[in-house]
């Protein structure tokens, strides 16, 4: 049995890594501000490569844009290659500054996509052959600077051709994204539970990135099946401190990467990097399962992606005879001609809500773009791992109440009717915003029959697509002049209280959703 087929090694992590009301109380952790790592990665020895700032807007209007299921890269006829500015374009509005606060000691750097606790462990490198502006090479994206940096000359493509045995997408792309994240820059706050906000960080800036992509009408598909040794080898990363996450595969060329036969010729990349913090903690949990749940060879992506493409859900019954609130949705999407980079600059994570009602067709064209098919390579077209319950507190033209979202029928279910604002604000781990929210969304998985087709992977990628949906809740929030903010919570709690229906799920993810409040002065 490989690593990744022995399911019992993420059921260690996902257990070890539940909060509850007395983990939470008995924690003696707290955070080293005298520690705290550095936001950004930086290659002193290295020139950099300044990005274009001055770029054309897209004009796309942002709920289309977030909606939109994208190109297939393997279904495009005709090259559709990416131009330096285009890059430029979707790495500020994906994994970008997009805003700076100075304080007496310095300043803090907004980003354009949210992230756990603001501390931004993912990383991004740029695998390109020749465009328009940039030479083939691999590439490090510095955000502080909005810059490259470049770590190897020449296109090596292939290498990742060769990583994800020959997936379509990547063998044919132009550009291709390499997301990975340093794990102390999460884990200094939320320690062996990081590695699941890793996924959920990555997720939310592929949301941005494929609404960027769609608005920029370049095709683009997540990729998640990759030797993960090789990816390592190719960025000059250890596998250990700073971990691979994902590829996005941008674009069409119709010559495809060079030969991959290259891959194996890579020299070792020993560029000087500043180190981080002073004192790095290491957490075996999250090396634990990282190995437990990585890809050792070709032979191994290619089964895992054809059993991962086989999997589907099983439908989940009504467990009472209710009946469905269809979603309140406009003829069309001229609620909001707000651009899709407006709304990224204006993106923010609201730290209090007005405790307002919105109206119900604000909520139905929240969920009904976020929820539209995801360009995920292991995954067939519409098929999803996570499933949206929420509680409703207070949304005109909708009972409050328990609810399950029913994609295929784009209703929800009323699963227990009554005011459950203390309780939303108590499963958050008793914050008062799942209670002010106007609605709390709560994502789950049936995570025994995903592990059983996906395998440890499995793990990383309903996180990650978690993440992504929660990116994509953000973008139409905002898009609406709504709030949105991510939270954390109790896991086994969270089940219970949306059980009978939701029995046997596990909770990846919330997002609360609502009217925006003034902001607290601290």
């Amino acid at each position: 049995m490989t690593p990744n087929r022995d399911t019992g090694l993420a059921w260690r992590y996902h257990n070890l890594t539940k909060h509850s009301y007395w983990s939470i109380r008995t924690s003696p952790h707290y955070l080293d501000w005298s520690n705290q790592p550095s936001p950004f990665k930086i290659y002193p020895s290295i020139e950099p490569i300044k990005l274009p700032t001055e770029f054309a807007f897209t004009g796309a209007r942002a709920l289309e844009a977030v909606a939109s299921p994208g190109s297939q890269p393997d279904k495009v006829s005709g090259e559709a290659i990416p131009t330096l500015e285009q890059l430029a374009s979707l790495l500020l509005y994906s994994a970008g500054v997009t805003k700076e606060k100075k304080y007496a000691g310095g300043s803090f750097y907004f980003r354009a996509a949210a992230c756990a606790g603001a501390l931004y462990p993912t990383e991004v490198y740029v695998v390109c052959g020749g465009i328009d502006g940039l030479a083939a090479g691999v590439y490090h994206f510095n955000p502080g600077d909005f810059s490259l940096r470049q770590l190897r000359s020449g296109d090596h493509r292939g290498a990742l051709a060769l990583a994800t045995a020959a997936e379509s997408a990547i063998t044919k792309a132009p550009v291709i994204l390499v997301y990975s994240a340093i794990s102390f820059r999460s884990t200094w706050k939320y320690r062996d539970r990081a590695y699941r906000y890793h996924f959920w960080d990555n997720g939310m800036i592929l949301a941005n990135a494929l609404a960027m992509a769609a608005a920029h009408e370049l095709p683009a598909e997540a990729v998640l099946g990759f030797v993960d040794s090789d990816v390592n080898g190719l960025i000059g990363i250890d596998g250990r401190s700073e971990l691979p996450l994902s590829l996005l595969a941008l674009g069409h060329a119709e010559t495809g990467s060079p030969a991959a036969s290259q891959a194996n010729e890579l020299a070792e990349l020993n560029f000087e990097v500043i180190p981080l913090s002073s004192e790095p903690v290491d957490y075996p949990s999250i090396r634990e399962m990282h190995n437990a749940s990585s890809l050792s060879d070709q032979g191994e992506v290619g089964s895992w992606r054809e059993s991962a493409r086989g999997w589907s859900a099983c439908r989940t019954e009504s467990v009472a005879d209710v009946g469905l609130a269809p979603l309140s949705l406009p003829a069309n999407d001229e609620l909001s001609e707000v651009s899709l980079e407006a709304v990224i600059e204006r993106r923010g994570s609201t730290r209090r809500f007005a405790r307002k009602p919105i109206l119900f067709v604000d909520l139905s064209i929240m969920l009904d773009r976020a929820t539209r098919s995801i360009p995920i390579e292991c995954l067939k077209s519409g098929a999803h791992l996570n499933e949206l319950y929420m509680i409703v507190n207070r949304v005109e033209g909708l009972e409050p109440g328990a609810y399950f979202y029913r994609r295929d029928e784009r209703s929800l279910e009323l699963l227990k009717a009554g005011d459950f604002s203390e309780k939303a604000s108590y499963l958050v781990l008793e914050q008062a915003l799942g209670g002010d929210a106007s609605v709390t969304i709560f994502f789950k998985v049936d995570l025994e029959s995903v592990l059983s087709s996906f395998g440890n992977r499995g793990y990383r990628v309903a996180q990650l697509e978690a993440g992504v949906i929660g990116g994509k809740i953000y973008l139409g929030a905002y898009a609406i002049k709504r709030g949105a903010t991510g939270l954390t919570f109790f896991d086994d709690e969270v089940t219970e209280f949306f059980s009978p229906h939701a029995a046997g799920k596990n909770c990846m993810l919330v997002v609360s959703v609502g009217a925006p409040g003034k902001r607290p002065m601290y």
